[in-house]
């Protein structure tokens, strides 16, 4: 199995490069490390996806699915979608005391922060890249999100 600084290390090493996506398979486990995010403010970049092998009972311990869970049942085409760059934690406001960075309703320009994921400790602002109202938090504070998963609907202007 993989350790969490042999993964930063390869994290950072693949930054360095001009390689796009790097996968390793170690006793049945399995990490894919891809580049690419649409955030700003943080070193770490890259998705990562850790696979254990399918004889053990274990969990999987992050997951960076395409798949979308948490869709409304309608979305309506739109409304532009605000996606987490990575795995990570969700919180809607830059401490537990403070209010959200935006709610329902409220207006958005390209620059705004909408939220910030953690993600090995770092914690990362995720900008609106869109002006438009909030139609729609589609998650909540402390959540596990995965790489690709809408956050937020936006009726962009």
């Amino acid at each position: 199995m993989f350790k969490i600084s042999e993964i930063k290390e390869l994290i950072e090493l693949l930054d360095r490069t001009s390689v796009q996506e790097l996968e390793l398979e170690e006793e049945g486990a399995r990490v894919v490390i891809r580049k690419g995010g649409r955030f700003e403010g943080a070193a770490l970049q890259a998705p990562v996806l850790i696979q254990q092998p399918q004889a053990q009972a274990a969990p999987v311990q992050n997951t960076t699915a395409a798949a979308v869970s948490a869709e409304p049942s309608a979305p309506d085409e739109s409304l532009h979608k605000i996606v987490s760059p990575m795995v990570g934690t969700f919180y809607a406001s830059p401490s537990p005391d403070a209010d959200a960075y935006v709610s329902e309703g409220s207006r958005v320009n390209e620059k705004s922060v909408v939220c910030i994921i953690e993600a090995m400790k770092l914690m990362n602002e995720l900008l609106a890249e869109v002006k438009g109202e909030v139609v729609e938090v589609l998650v909540e504070n402390g959540q596990l999100v995965e790489y690709g998963q809408p956050l937020f609907l936006v009726r962009a202007e």
